[in-house]
């Protein structure tokens, strides 16, 4: 075994063996796989490897299209068989919900230009005679769906990345990885240490206790999953040819043929977990003990919707674990607090989704960075917060209610609450109904006297619409308060605070005491990796302010520009608690509470300093999300309830109401404001989003200045619009496909909502550049189905920005 490796996959199963072929793919052949035991061990082996492409996220989507493409690409490149099975897929609609998620992946399929289409009932039955459609309101056909076989792909992979110069070792269990000096890892084994310049944790049912050799805690839990196969089933057998697998959501199962019977699985409300503190080390090919009864009732509602399936004799029970991250998606990328470590853990679809998930993790270690934005994917979504309580909750969750649809703006109560402010139970005694950001309760809206307090969801405008209208109405006509707290805070203190920070954002940093400024964080491709209003507070601080739940995400980018002696930096965003006060008696209620000159002579936009507010020491920057008039203030979190009660009592009589953040999502778009996440991604560059005035490229260093210098002269690819939507019952969300009225695909929502201040439905979008032209007719998938629209000149509320800065 060799001494040294540019990387070090530990993990032989799928996933491992996919990373590893596609960094040998991009040309880094001195790579190492360490197995354990044998390749697939853990849940590779067992796995139903059902594949698919679809998926509520387009970038997921087009990582699962890249997968199961690339299975027939294996298969040619390595002649090793995967046991592709693509005879289609039904999916069936019981619900009105269910058929609005159907048809709105038959939208994106459009757009994608992939075969997902609707099917008569007549049409389905002739697919499969077996189904009984009966209460069936709509069929979908994915035409690529199927299953492969779990050990072929994976030794697919494997030769493949072999043949490329690779190395795999088998029977080499990990058993301990130090970091060196040099920012790379020693990974020692029984038969010898490798100095690897990177370290990937792949090791899937083993990623918590690889994770621990290196000093960190992975938020994942494993649970049981059950399937069985049926004997030889007569009508299948006579058929000659092989049945579409079954989607049927709503009765929480899955359905597929195996051999000449059927397979069925289900996540069934009674999960149970396994090995909660830790996989056994010896465990390998094993499975659990089946225990049917358990899912009984999805199998029964399987029996109701494919009668013959209830003749049929089982031929084996399949019981294996599966390991799930809180929100059942990966976790992806390199650890923020470590040097050259990558994990990928916790991936349920592991057959839709290797492929992608390889090609981008090895795009993150040879480039720098991954082409498509997958932040929903990457480990850094989660903090030290995430504890193994919480994680339970969720993946139980997650497991109970996996065919569930995940709803635009859903917020799930497992495991919550976790994180609270001080301001919380008076929040709570206003009516505040709750949503979760990074692990903090965030007040989504405020039901107010009388109003039931649930929150609800679907896809169509919900009873808390009239709500959230009410506290737009009272902000714009009046002032509003919106609880800032959850948005990341940090601080740089020191003589060389400003020149460190210079290298680090695109914008110049203030160096006038007093002035703010707005700035573009860029990527290693030269997109938007984060956006920041920074503020100078005195000769030596400087307050930064950006997206709360991308701050360990963006600790990797404040860490990789090595500060100075005497330059510090550290996260405030727990020890701060604050509120952004705007509306156009935002200035006269705050006059109330402090002697400062409020005037904005005084007072302008884009600053911010320190003063005294309710008698509390407070830093107060005059901007706002909203777009209107307002300030955002700053104070001890312990002195948050006292400046939250000043703050009501002295606007009581301006109409003062404290308002959520689905308020502001739809004050913002009315405003043309980005977000980071949505508008604001890896993917897009400054000028296709209108912030590449704040690129300065007379600055001789920073963050992605190269990458963006090679992209600043081409013109955008696609422009960031406003539209107003023709939406009677339902506004866009985000990722709704755009079309033109021929039908050709134009662009993608970014975000969306309606606006209580204009009255009409809007969303901020992606367009081709060539079609971004104010005036210009389109139609919006909303609920997959056309939707007239207009792109804007310019976004409806105070385009000159005369409120702003009044």
């Amino acid at each position: 075994m060799k001494t040294h490796a540019q990387a070090v996959v530990i993990g032989g199963g799928l996933i491992g063996c996919s990373i590893l072929y596609h960094l040998a793919k991009l040309g880094w052949r001195d790579v190492v796989l360490l197995e354990r035991s044998e390749l697939t061990s853990g849940s590779t082996w067992h796995a139903a490897a059902g594949i698919h492409g679809l998926h509520d996220s387009t970038n997921i989507s087009r990582l699962q299209y890249y997968t199961m493409k690339l299975y027939k690409e294996l298969e040619a490149e390595t002649g090793q068989g995967c046991g592709i099975f693509q005879p289609g897929s039904l999916y069936l609609a019981q619900t009105e919900d269910r058929e609005h998620q159907l048809r709105i992946q038959a939208a994106k399929a459009r757009q994608f230009g992939i075969d997902f289409h609707e099917l008569s009932i007549a049409e389905a039955e002739d697919l499969h005679p077996l189904v009984d459609f009966t209460g069936i309101r709509c069929v979908m056909f994915e035409a690529d769906g199927g299953n492969v076989d779990p050990s072929g792909v994976t030794y697919a992979y494997a030769q493949a990345a072999r043949a490329l110069g690779a190395e795999i070792h088998r029977f080499t269990p990990v058993v301990a990885t130090a970091p060196r000096a040099d920012g790379g890892w020693d990974v020692a084994t029984p038969a010898g240490t490798i100095h690897a310049d990177v370290v990937v944790n792949a090791a899937g049912l083993w990623g918590r206790e690889v994770a621990r050799m290196a000093g960190f805690e992975l938020p994942l839990m494993t649970l049981e999953h059950q399937y069985f196969v049926t004997e030889t089933i007569p009508e299948i057998a006579r058929l000659g040819r092989r049945l579409p697998s079954v989607a049927d959501r709503d009765s929480e199962y899955y359905l597929r043929q195996e051999g000449l019977g059927l397979l069925v699985g289900a996540y069934e409300r009674d999960g149970r977990f396994w090995a909660e503190d830790g996989t056994p080390a010896g465990f390998g090919h094993e499975l659990l003990e089946a225990d049917l009864e358990r899912i009984e009732p999805n199998v029964m509602a399987a029996c109701s919707r494919v009668p013959v399936l209830a003749e049929a004799g089982i031929k084996r029970v399949i019981n294996g674990p599966m390991i799930w991250s809180p929100d059942s998606a990966a976790l992806f990328g390199p650890v923020p607090e470590l040097t050259n470590y990558y994990c990928c853990a916790g991936i349920i679809p592991g057959f839709s989704q290797s492929g992608g998930l390889g090609l981008l993790l090895a795009q993150w270690i040879v480039d720098g960075e991954p082409e498509l934005d997958l932040f929903g994917w990457d480990l850094a979504r989660f903090g030290a917060w995430a504890s193994k309580s919480f994680t339970k909750a969720r993946a139980l969750d997650c497991y109970a209610h996996r065919f569930r649809i995940h709803f635009p703006g859903e917020e799930r109560a497992a495991g919550r609450p976790v994180r609270t402010r001080p301001a919380y139970d008076r929040q709570t005694a206003l009516g505040a109904v709750f949503g979760f950001n990074y692990g903090w309760e965030q007040p989504l809206f405020y039901a107010g006297n009388g109003v039931a307090r649930d929150d609800s969801f679907g896809y169509e405008r919900q009873p808390w619409h009239a709500a959230v209208g009410a506290e737009c109405r009272a902000l714009r006509s009046g002032v509003g308060i919106i609880d800032t707290s959850t948005f990341a805070k940090y601080e740089v203190t020191g003589a060389g605070g400003a020149d460190w920070l210079d290298r680090v954002v695109a914008n110049k940093v203030p160096r006038k005491t007093g002035r703010a400024a707005l700035t573009p964080l860029l990527g290693k491709r030269g997109g938007i990796a984060g956006d920041f209003t920074v503020t100078r507070i005195d000769d030596e601080t400087l307050l930064i302010i950006g997206s709360g739940m991308a701050e360990r995400y963006h600790k990797r980018f404040f860490d990789s520009v090595p500060r100075p002696a005497g330059v510090g930096f550290r996260s405030v965003t727990e020890a701060r608690a604050g509120f952004n006060v705007a509306g156009p008696q935002a200035r006269t209620l705050l006059a109330r509470l402090t002697d400062a000159d409020l005037s904005s002579a005084a007072f302008p936009f884009l600053t911010g300093r320190r003063l005294t507010v309710a008698g509390l020491d407070a830093v107060a920057v005059r901007v706002s999300f909203t777009g209107d008039l307002g300030w955002e203030i700053y104070v001890a979190e312990a002195d948050q309830p006292a400046l939250f009660d000043a703050l009501l009592a002295a606007g009581e009589d301006l109409g003062v109401r404290p308002v959520g953040s689905r308020a502001l999502a739809s004050l913002r778009i009315e405003k043309g404001y980005g977000s980071w996440g949505r508008e604001y991604s890896p993917e897009y560059w400054p000028q296709e989003v209108g912030l590449d005035r704040l690129v300065k490229l007379d600055k001789p260093e920073f963050l992605g200045r190269e990458a963006y210098l090679a992209v600043k002269d081409r013109p955008p690819r696609e422009r960031l619009v406003v539209l107003e939507v023709d939406a009677p019952t339902a506004d866009a969300s985000g990722s709704e496909p755009i079309f033109l009225i021929d039908g050709t695909a134009a662009g993608r929502v970014s975000s969306g909502a309606y606006s209580h201040t204009f009255g009409c439905s809007l969303a901020l979008g992606f367009v081709r550049a060539d079609l971004a032209e104010p005036g210009r007719a389109l139609e919006v998938a909303i609920l997959g189905r056309p939707h007239a629209a207009r792109i804007l000149p310019h976004a409806p509320f105070d385009p000159a920005g005369e409120r702003l800065r009044s």
